[in-house]
């Protein structure tokens, strides 16, 4: 599998921007009663995720679609738009912020039991009709959508997660690509104060996104949706970048988990999900593959939900084909024993849970099973 390549020609300037540590702002907030695009394009910084092209053009680098942006027009995203030849990015706020179980993200090898301070912004790159978080994922792309944000500093939001005890800061409910220049200038001060710092992304990853983000970020979760590039089409993306984006992920040392939603009629074959797996088991059989169950919202209200033996047994296929940890999610106690991790070797429990909860943990700060001293993959303490 080879891992995302971005275009061959790079210019100066985009190395440039990566290097620098300050950005000028160059917009002052708007208030009152005036239209939701207006209050997003005034939070924002000249971004450094992008090449300058001819015309005034910039190719956007900060998600696998690489947007070439003509002057006055928006990214697929809708919130990363160029000005006079420079791609302004979204800075200076919150549409979403809460303090959650990690295992919610779901991060099972992250800190069990311990507290994430979670933040989203504006926009997506992609247009799932099962979007949880459609309201800030799709505005200025569907007109019911738009939730207003609110503004906040870097240092306001690690404060947060100092005052509420949380061992993580995540970037996440939107999709976090589209806003890493700001991500990072949260996850700097984070890192400095001792916090562990995580993306939920939908994996459609550039290699620039991951250099960009590497001194700061500790993992990702990553959505893989299907293994059906058609289906991944109507989403927005390409199967293949997905897949190369998450071995990318793998192979530059981040620590990674993966969740794939069973959506009834849409991915939940036996034989997709085996594919699934196998695909998985391709890149680590060591990353922790979540199943989750389905429920109807947004513009995906007919299928039934997922019921708990799709889960199930999508987790027994996981095991079957050599995955060491598979979770099922969204139906707490249904899902037999599919919420615990196990020692991969002598088969010990090691961490009990329910739901969020965290019940019981084995793991010692060194990530080995006390009973045969096993390394766990990931982290711990």
């Amino acid at each position: 599998m080879s891992v995302a390549k971005s275009p061959e020609k790079k210019q100066d300037g985009l190395s440039r921007r990566l290097e620098e540590e300050t950005l000028p702002v160059i917009h002052r907030p708007l208030a009152g009663d005036i239209p939701l695009a207006a209050v997003l394009d005034s939070l924002t910084r000249e971004g450094r995720l992008y090449e300058a092209l001819p015309g005034n053009t910039v190719r956007c680098c900060a998600c696998g679609h690489y947007c070439k942006i003509k002057p006055s027009k928006r990214g697929i995203c809708q919130v990363r738009y160029n000005l006079g030849g420079k791609l302004y990015v979204p800075w200076g706020y919150v549409s979403a912020l809460q303090c959650d179980p990690v295992e919610k993200k779901p991060f099972y090898h992250v800190y069990p039991g311990s507290l994430t301070l979670t933040f989203g912004m504006h926009g997506c790159d992609l247009h799932c009709p099962f979007c949880q978080n459609w309201d800030i994922s799709q505005t200025l792309r569907d007109a019911r959508a738009g939730r207003r944000p609110s503004e906040i500093s870097p240092e306001e939001i690690v404060e947060l997660a100092k005052k509420y005890n949380a061992r993580c800061i995540t970037s996440s409910y939107n999709e976090p690509l589209i806003t890493s220049e700001w991500a990072k200038s949260v996850f700097r001060p984070a890192k400095a104060a001792g916090l562990t710092c995580l993306y939920v992304s939908n994996g459609n990853i550039t290699t620039e996104v991951l250099e960009y983000l590497r001194p700061v970020t500790v993992g990702f979760n990553i959505d893989l949706k299907t293994m059906r590039d058609r289906n991944y089409r109507r989403l927005g993306a390409v199967l293949e970048r997905i897949l190369e984006g998450i071995a990318a992920v793998h192979k530059m040392g981040f620590w990674l988990e993966i969740v794939t939603l069973l959506v009834p009629g849409f991915n939940d074959s036996e034989a997709e999900i085996r594919e699934t797996a196998q695909f998985i088991k391709s890149v680590s059989p060591g990353i922790p593959w979540h199943v989750t169950a389905f429920h109807p919202g947004y513009k995906m209200t007919g299928p039934p939900p997922t019921p708990a033996k799709t889960v199930i047994r999508a987790a027994e296929i996981g095991y079957e084909e050599g995955l060491h940890f598979v979770y099922g999610g969204n139906l707490p106690g249904r899902v037999k024993d599919y919420e615990n991790t196990y020692c991969p070797n002598c088969k010990a429990v090691l961490v009990e849970r329910r739901c969020y909860r965290v019940l019981k943990n084995r793991i010692g700060g060194e990530g080995r099973c006390p009973y045969c001293t096993t390394m766990i993959p990931g982290i711990w303490e």
